[in-house]
């Protein structure tokens, strides 16, 4: 080559590096209430903090309403408010996932993560209802990031905020009867999103009739809630119950009981008056004094919105043709009672039976503890608690909802165990609450405090997320479903394996 001539392809090189990359337009999508202006990521469009209800402040323990319309393009490039929180303390495996916003009453916002818009493909809805019990959580949280599980499974992703505790579920019918739904309207609240998605969905490459909800811990019981509710029938297709198979809602006496504790504890009248002066308290004043208030919130059998309860004494007949995929992880309690109680990290053999006895009374826990060292006889008194104390408060109520939904007929349950081991803290947590969120999202890297890093936890990853999206499409999760004569069950661990009935003399000391 002459010097003549690479001195022109040095110089259209340099040209070639020279000019500037122009940047892309911010997206734009159309809702009814108005538009959004989004971002984009790797290749997937995201919208944050869209208004799928209007704010709640002055309308407080009142059902949710559509957002009223706005003129302009109303940005939607990051997370808004969330609602009050309450008891939101995490221990520190938990920390690589904290992502806080603001407070307030105005927090009926959802975000969505979308390969395409207006492209006319019908890709499948996964719709994230958060955990925290049902007082506290949010879906800004970094592990709920859809961008990943949006772009390997060409699906859109839903994550929605909604009103928690008093602010969501503070059951006041009985003193107000303006009130009637109060015990619901969290609940209210996430089935006004799904009407947002049914109808605005379609924008953003999604299919309005193949929307699957899913969640985890209280999360997973809001979807098993969701499922008897009958203003929410006809908007769900498919559901993943995580780590929450709520059998049963609280009964009104429950509730009527609860509600006088709360106001009694804020020294405001059981009565009508208490609940105006309720209504007018601040924000941030209900917020500090509940905190110190008790009570105990969920889903209320209030005879309206939730006419009966979850799982009991059957499946619902109203979600009889929502195919359902149910589990739970191995050792839940590590992060939910060890991560509050390190002590239990250091239990004996002399120790162990007092600790089981306060949350299993009238059970006989030294033959208890006697079986679970035959069935695992290299486990640690603390493995012997997490183990039982697992078992007793989550997989049994998961096996049951599989039963109820399996012997209804209609839409099969399919069944699933988490049984991978965090590295993390010389993996003293082994499988806790929450591991899966990092493997059900992708988003191992975003989870480091909960599941370390490496080849190993993204093949768990591929695996959880591949099956999750293959039931959001189709909905089968690729393995076959669960009857009480099988007990078929996807075992995802290092190496994940369907397996007939796993840990099942485990099962049947707690059925």
């Amino acid at each position: 080559m002459n010097t003549t001539r690479r001195t022109l392809l040095a110089g259209t090189a340099a040209a070639v590096v020279a000019t500037p990359v122009l940047a892309q337009p911010a997206p734009i999508a159309a809702t009814r209430a108005g538009q959004v202006r989004g971002g984009r990521t790797d290749g997937v469009y995201h919208f944050k903090g869209v208004r799928y209800g209007a704010t709640t402040e002055g309308r407080r323990f009142m059902p949710p309403l559509p957002p009223e319309p706005w003129t302009g393009v109303a940005d939607a490039t990051d997370f808004k408010n969330h609602a009050p929180q309450l008891g939101a303390d995490r221990p520190a495996v938990y920390e690589s996932w904290s992502n806080p916003r603001p407070e307030s009453e105005d927090c009926l916002f959802l975000n969505v993560y979308t390969p395409g818009l207006r492209d006319g493909k019908k890709r499948p809805v996964m719709v994230w209802f958060h955990g925290g019990g049902y007082t506290s959580g949010n879906p800004s949280s970094h592990y709920a990031d859809g961008t990943r599980l949006a772009k390997r499974g060409d699906v859109v992703v839903v994550t929605v905020t909604h009103r928690l505790n008093a602010f969501g579920y503070l059951y006041l019918a009985h003193l107000d009867p303006a009130l009637a739904d109060s015990g619901n309207v969290g609940n209210l609240d996430m089935i006004q999103s799904l009407r947002w998605v049914r109808d605005n969905i379609t924008e953003f490459g999604g299919d309005p009739n193949n929307v699957l909800i899913f969640g985890q811990s209280g999360g997973g019981s809001k979807v098993s809630s969701l499922l008897v509710m009958p203003g929410a029938a006809g908007m769900i297709h498919r559901a993943v119950v995580q780590s929450g198979s709520a059998i049963t809602s609280i009964t009104t006496q429950a509730a009527e009981a609860s509600t006088a504790r709360v106001l009694r504890a804020l020294n405001l009248p059981v009565s009508a008056e208490g609940v105006q002066r309720l209504k007018a308290m601040s924000r941030a004043d209900l917020s500090a004094k509940i905190q110190e208030a008790g009570g105990s919130y969920g889903t209320v059998l209030d005879g309206r919105s939730v006419p009966r309860h979850p799982f009991q004494p059957d499946a619902p007949a109203v979600s009889r043709n929502v195919p359902m995929l149910i589990g739970c992880t191995t050792d839940e309690t590590a992060s939910l009672r060890g991560g509050r109680d390190e002590s239990l990290f250091n239990l004996t053999w002399e120790t162990l039976p007092a600790r089981l006895r306060e949350g299993m009374p009238g059970r006989d826990v030294n033959k208890l503890i006697a079986d679970l060292r035959r069935i695992y006889p290299n486990d640690k008194p603390s493995d012997v608690f997490f183990t039982a104390t697992s078992a007793q408060q989550f997989r049994r109520n998961s096996i049951l909802q599989a039963e109820r939904k399996a012997a209804a007929g209609g839409a099969p349950a399919y069944m699933y165990l988490f049984a991978w081991q965090t590295p993390v803290n010389g993996g003293k947590w082994k499988s806790p609450h929450s591991v899966e969120h990092a493997f059900v999202f992708d988003n191992v890297a975003k989870s480091a405090s909960m599941v370390g890093s490496g080849a190993e936890q993204q093949r768990v990853a591929d695996a959880v997320s591949g099956a999750w999206v293959r039931f959001a499409r189709t909905g089968n999760p690729g393995w076959a479903p669960y009857t009480p004569a099988k007990r078929t069950t996807m075992v995802f661990d290092k190496v994940s394996r369907v397996v007939d009935d796993p840990r099942r003399e485990e099962r049947i000391l707690f059925a």
